[in-house]
């Protein structure tokens, strides 16, 4: 995946942005801003837009894709908006969205209080991942969900490949743009374009879709004009593609403007390559558009707009945005009667943290349920003695808590919340704690190793350990409640010989605390019905 930013109008890879739109018949849309925490009347400002470009014919595989990051914040919006407003009402392009009318909306907001201009109100044509997703489950015999699937559960599924969101609800206005924001914001779009290709395929591969095209394209060539506007099929391309450069034309006459800039998309749009047979066919069936009505440009009236706040919630308010402060004993101290082992119970919200906690030795449990109540979590952490981790502020504001029974955890990345949390109840992390806990289900492991004859007959008919691994020589250990199997690994080994039977990903994490650091680095490892994470590098040294 080619990643490029573009933040001037006069710059090269403004020039390389508009020749591969020339070249792409398909794109994934996605756009990113500042998240609105209190009530306001207008909408968010978009401050990115990712554009994820496909390239060549159907044999080109979508890793070959490119993605452009347009810097709305930096990009003279007056500019940008003819060349946007082309490539989403482009006939020769394929837009693709996950639910992007929000995004459609948020963005239109944005050209039109910055940019002096209409903003957009449509996109054409479009297809949502969310239907392609219903399709390819119905292709396989799944029983539709009625449950929304995010985008990164439907990567999972359908792509093998995991899209954290953590910085989804990041500051998306801050300049510049961290390294792991600009690949979070490319992959976001990137994904669009893989689930496509596997739908594309799908449907292609049916073979009913494109029977007879040429047939009937050879019998259009002998009708006049007359006879072509008169067929019953309306979605004729031909008649599509005319109808939209005369549209334009006619626009161009009520503005010498609108007919400079027509003249301009001319030179880069109206130049794009036209959609191969396949690909045609299947925007005439599954293509919809999106289209925004009028009600849409302006927000929806909150309906707690009319009252007033009084002064004992605007007191509570302040509370909460300083209730990041951890203050008096754990209910794991001795003093309250605990066994001075921290722990803690991470909410749906910080889950991810979770499994670096334990880690690092910290017992840190999860929900007993998939959605539970506040009650249900508060009670689970009061009867197991555990700190309850939440990002949620909502649950800072019910009657029942106990004292010193929550931490609200203020960062976004994992490995931030993990240094977060170890300096704000000052846990002493030692080198016997690392990786003595399972990530998997936070129990313990058998204290003696098992040697590879062991481990092999452990594994039979749960989990398959990788033959590259036999003549290591290395040692095993077993969690003790869910029996997965965990190995080491040196740093000047080979880890992998045949990367392409193993898919490894890789999970950098270092801890940077005030008196020592830890870092070590965990490979995840797919195989079957379990996941292997393998120790690569440990140590433990004072600052």
């Amino acid at each position: 995946m080619d990643t490029h930013i573009v933040s001037s109008f006069d710059s090269s890879e403004f020039t390389h942005l508009t020749r591969t739109l020339s070249k792409s018949t398909v794109i994934g849309l996605d756009a990113e801003w500042k998240p609105v925490r209190s009530q306001r009347s207008t909408f968010p400002t978009v401050t990115l837009l990712q554009l994820a470009c496909q390239i060549g014919d159907d044999s080109a595989g979508w890793d070959e894709s490119v993605v452009f990051l347009l810097d709305l914040s930096s990009l003279p919006l007056p500019s940008i908006w003819g060349l946007i407003k082309d490539v989403l009402v482009s006939p020769d392009i394929l837009k693709l969205g996950f639910k992007f009318k929000q995004d459609l909306i948020y963005l239109s907001s944005t050209f039109r209080a910055q940019g002096g201009n209409p903003g957009f109100d449509q996109v054409e044509p479009y297809m949502d991942i969310t239907n392609i997703y219903k399709f390819l489950q119905h292709k396989q015999g799944k029983k539709i969900s009625k449950d929304k699937k995010s985008l990164s559960a439907i990567c999972e599924e359908i792509l093998g490949l995991h899209l954290s969101k953590e910085l989804q609800c990041s500051d998306w206005s801050h300049r510049p743009l961290t390294e792991e924001q600009i690949r979070y914001a490319a992959k976001d779009a990137h994904c669009l374009l893989g689930i496509f290709k596997i739908f594309q395929a799908k449907v292609i591969k049916e073979g009913p879709l494109c029977n007879h095209v040429n047939e009937q394209h050879q019998s259009n060539v002998s009708l006049g004009l007359k006879g072509i506007l008169e067929m019953p099929d309306c979605e004729n391309k031909l008649v599509g593609r005319k109808f939209c450069n005369a549209l334009d034309i006619v626009q161009a006459t009520a503005s010498s403007e609108e007919c400079e800039r027509i003249a301009r998309g001319v030179e880069v749009i109206r130049k794009t390559k036209p959609m191969d047979e396949s690909l045609w066919k299947i925007v005439r069936k599954y293509g919809e558009k999106l289209f925004l009505r009028v009600s849409d440009r302006n927000p929806k009236a909150s309906r707690r707009k009319g009252k007033r706040r009084s002064s004992v919630a605007v007191c509570e308010e302040k509370q909460l945005e300083n209730y990041g402060d951890w203050q008096g004993p754990p209910p794991w101290d001795i003093s309250l009667g605990g066994d001075g082992c921290p722990k803690f119970l991470c909410d749906v919200m910080v889950e991810g943290l979770a499994k670096h906690l334990r880690c690092v030795g910290v017992d840190a449990a999860v929900p007993h349920s998939r959605k539970p109540e506040p009650r249900e979590l508060i009670d689970q952490a009061y009867k197991e003695k555990r700190v309850l981790l939440t990002r949620d502020a909502k649950l800072l504001r019910h009657q029942y808590l106990i004292k010193n029974q929550i931490y609200r955890v203020n960062n976004l990345l994992k490995n931030e919340q993990l240094l977060e949390v170890i300096e704000a109840f000052q846990l002493k992390i030692s080198e016997d704690q690392l990786m003595s806990r399972c990530t998997k289900c936070n129990g313990r492991f058998i204290q003696k190793p098992l040697t590879v004859e062991e481990a092999i007959e452990a594994a039979k008919g749960f989990q398959k350990i990788p033959n590259c691994l036999f003549d290591k020589n290395l040692e095993f250990w077993q969690c003790m409640d869910c029996n997965q199997l965990y190995w080491e690994i040196n740093a000047s080994m080979t880890v992998m010989p045949n990367p392409s039977k193993c898919q490894v990903g890789f999970s950098l994490a270092k801890i940077i605390c005030s008196r020592f650091t830890i870092s070590f680095v965990l490979l995840l490892v797919p195989y079957f019905k379990g996941l292997v994470w393998l120790l690569v590098t440990c140590s433990l040294r004072p600052l």
